[in-house]
């Protein structure tokens, strides 16, 4: 998201040791261009092996309000069906410039705590302020969006968006537990944390497998928030694509780009104040030596 901020962000607290790391406006650029090479790397290979992916998030956003990169962003985001997520995280394994860069999720790398993927550029640091403590290597990076089903009936629908939202809580405890800002709420955390995270990622698998059974009308990701009072998305934003551009690049995002966003944004046209221009706070970037 361009001007929120979600989980990922932190909060500080009284035990904060580390400060914030101001990232100039051409620091910048140069984190985009990082994050315009990945996107492209995620297309070669989508290419390479019929794998469908489309542009989500802020970099739909961008890529239909300023032709590439929100000028202020310091992410992107791609997203795939499910079933589309397993093929590219299979392909990866032979396809990938593994000299170049390295896929990270909760199946494949220690420590991690999220429920989507990242794919990061190699010689790189991108250390999220609040997480230096993390088991894994931070470089710079994309983010790699799951969308699974949500299921149609009033009620299951409810109680899936329940249980996403436990699971969300679960993974972001290890750092909730110690950047939360309410002692009642850091108890909570420091509680959910005690779950090994072996039994939690094994129970988050049998939940995303469990909603594979049927196709539904609205997906999600499921350990990513959504705008109020929204249980999902129209698949067709994922299967009903045209191409624009983003920088230099023509790639695939939602035909009816209208609907999404303003699903998404609501009137997303409309820039925000400056002082809601915000990137993810950083205490350290290393950018790739010339």
């Amino acid at each position: 998201m361009p001007w929120s901020r979600n989980e990922g962000g932190g909060n500080m607290d009284g035990q904060q040791k580390e400060q914030q790391y101001d990232i100039s406006e051409e620091e910048l650029k140069q984190i985009q261009a990082i994050q315009q090479e990945l996107i492209q790397e995620v297309a070669r290979i989508c290419r390479k092996c019929g794998i469908h992916f489309n542009m989500v998030g802020g970099t739909m956003l961008g890529a239909i309000r300023h032709k590439g990169h929100i000028p202020w962003d310091d992410d992107a985001d791609i997203g795939f069906l499910r079933t589309e997520y397993e093929k590219f995280r299979e392909a990866c394994k032979s396809e990938l410039d593994h000299d170049k860069y390295y896929l990270q999720d909760l199946r494949s790398t220690e420590g991690y705590r999220w429920g989507y993927g990242k794919l990061r550029r190699k010689d790189t640091e991108f250390l999220r302020l609040n997480q230096e403590f993390m088991p894994y290597e931070q470089g710079i990076f994309i983010d790699l969006m799951p969308f699974d089903n949500v299921p149609d009936g009033w009620l299951s629908k409810r109680v899936h968006f329940i249980q996403c939202f436990l699971y969300r809580k679960l993974f972001w405890s290890e750092v909730g537990s110690r950047t939360e800002k309410n002692p009642w709420k850091r108890t909570v955390y420091q509680c959910m944390k005690r779950i090994p995270m072996k039994i939690v990622i094994r129970s988050y698998q049998h939940f995303i497998d469990a909603g594979q059974r049927k196709k539904t009308r609205l997906v999600r990701i499921l350990t990513f928030p959504t705008p109020k009072g929204v249980y999902g998305y129209e698949r067709e934003w994922y299967t009903r694509l045209s191409m624009y551009r983003f920088g230099n690049m023509m790639l695939p995002g939602a035909r009816d780009y209208d609907g999404y966003l303003r699903v998404k944004y609501g009137n997303y046209m409309d820039l925000p104040p400056a002082e809601k221009r915000k990137i993810h706070p950083v205490s350290k970037l290393k950018l790739p030596e010339e």
